[in-house]
């Protein structure tokens, strides 16, 4: 009885892992997220060695040798400014997105 139930224990602990995952995917992810105030005309592009990709409107890259303020710069010279920059999902407060923001052409 004992062994039943922890079967049936680590059966729904996987199952919820499982579920949280697949709801997680529907979102964009990666070490930086960064969501263009325009709507974006690139599917890629590349800041000094960083490559990023589009998703679902949003640019996402991994972890990248440049400060994390320097990175958002750089995207904000390439694509404007952004509504939101996200580090290892922690979003910019507003005075670091503005600061950001500062640097469009």
């Amino acid at each position: 009885m004992i062994r039943l139930v922890s079967i049936a224990a680590a059966f729904a602990t996987s199952a919820a892992l499982l579920g949280a995952t697949a709801s997680h995917a529907q979102s964009p992810t990666g070490y930086y997220v960064a969501v263009p105030a325009a709507a974006p005309t690139k599917a890629s592009l590349i800041t000094r060695s960083t490559p990023w990709s589009l998703h679902d409107g949003s640019y996402v890259a991994n972890k990248a040798p440049e400060r994390d303020g320097v990175l958002c710069e750089l995207v904000v010279k390439s694509v404007g400014k952004l509504n939101s920059f996200t580090v290892a999902g922690k979003a910019y407060d507003a005075p670091a997105l503005d600061k950001c923001n500062s640097k469009a052409k």
